[in-house]
């Protein structure tokens, strides 16, 4: 039976890193007898200048008869540079995980130890580390009332959550930690916020659902110290939707780049699968950018979207061989990587390729 998979390449390096996330779908459908369709859809910049709409109707309209979704990025210095645009890229992002309801961003901060060397933080505190961070996508400062007054001079962002869009992502929460160290840890700032304290009254409630789950609590700031301090401690982190963005990238640094973090947005509906790092403009074009955390994408997807867990664990493998045999994209490789180890995008993405093929790794750069 053949799955239709909606491929948003966006901005920047989106469409380089997507590019080698699709051909490794491709290699698992040879590999596993499968039939993939991908079909594409303009998202983002690219949108915005094609029709004037960060997310047109077209592509919405694809992505809701599609069965999972592999995105890539959205954003352009254009838009950095110039606040009062009244269009910008990222609305299309945000649009398009409310009409999907896509409320549950699954970010698994998997260590590699072949990357050990490859973060700035000391390889005895990260070995063994294994976090999966569920981020709520749909309320929070980025959906609240926002607007300006006095002329321009005062501007506001209303941080707000329904009890049951907490509900909903603490229970996805509990029941992964499950299957994993039976352990849950929500963050929030109930000690200042308002809509915290709802937040940290709803965890409880849900959690007395799960009594062999242990629950704890930590507020933001001390989290984003112990993360990097003591990362072999958290297993299962449930976050709002601004505390979820800032930590997992924050995360990025356990895993040695934000370059290798993939990540899921789920729902009742179609999955979206993406890196968690943006368009990067810097190196658009320039072949350098790390495809891995796209790859890793199409791994989750192969298994939350279609349930594929042998086919899923055959990427996340491929991707530790190409890694245990040297190979490196330039953001993680360090000063004892030789010159010839160090990959294009193509290239990693040939390699990953011919490991789930049985085949020789063959590099041409």
């Amino acid at each position: 039976m053949k799955k239709v998979i909606a491929l948003l390449p966006g901005d920047g390096i989106g469409r380089e890193v997507t590019a080698q996330g699709k051909r490794v779908l491709e290699e698992v459908a040879k590999v596993f007898g499968h039939s993939f369709e991908f079909p594409e859809g303009i998202i983002g910049h690219e949108a915005i200048e094609k029709t004037g709409n960060a997310l047109p109707d077209e592509t919405l309209t694809l992505l809701r008869s599609s069965e999972a979704i592999l995105f890539g990025a959205v954003g352009h210095p254009k838009y950095d540079n110039d606040p009062s645009l009244p269009v910008r890229p990222e609305q299309g992002l945000l649009k398009m995980r409310k009409e999907l309801g896509l409320y549950a961003n699954l970010r698994p901060i998997r260590l590699f130890d072949e990357l050990l060397g490859a973060s700035s933080i000391k390889p005895e505190i990260l070995r063994g580390a294994d976090i999966l961070f569920f981020r709520e996508l749909t309320g929070d400062v980025y959906f609240g009332e926002k607007g300006k007054k006095n002329e321009g001079k005062t501007a506001y962002d209303v941080m707000i959550y329904h009890e049951y869009e907490v509900e909903r992502i603490a229970h996805k929460a509990f029941q992964a930690a499950r299957a994993r160290k039976m352990k849950v840890t929500s963050v929030d700032k109930a000690n200042v916020l308002e809509s915290s304290r709802l937040w940290r009254r709803v965890i409880q409630e849900v959690g007395k659902q799960y009594p062999d789950v242990t629950l704890e609590h930590e507020f933001v700031d001390a989290m984003a110290m112990k993360l990097i301090q003591q990362p072999r401690r958290f297993d299962v982190v449930v976050t709002g939707n601004l505390f979820g963005d800032i930590l997992t990238d924050e995360a990025s640094q356990i895993a040695g780049s934000m370059g290798m973090l993939a990540s899921a947005s789920v729902g009742d509906t179609v999955g979206l699968y993406e890196p968690i790092h943006g368009s990067a403009h810097d190196i658009t074009g320039k072949g350098i950018a790390n495809p891995l955390a796209s790859i890793l994408s199409a791994a989750l997807m192969l298994e939350i979207s279609f349930g594929w867990k042998e086919e899923a664990e055959a990427v996340v493998k491929a991707v530790k061989q190409v890694l245990a045999s040297g190979y490196r994209t330039a953001d993680i490789a360090d000063s004892d990587t030789p010159k010839e180890m160090i990959l294009n995008t193509q290239a990693m993405g040939d390699c990953v390729v011919a490991q789930l093929a049985r085949k020789p790794i063959a590099v041409i750069q």
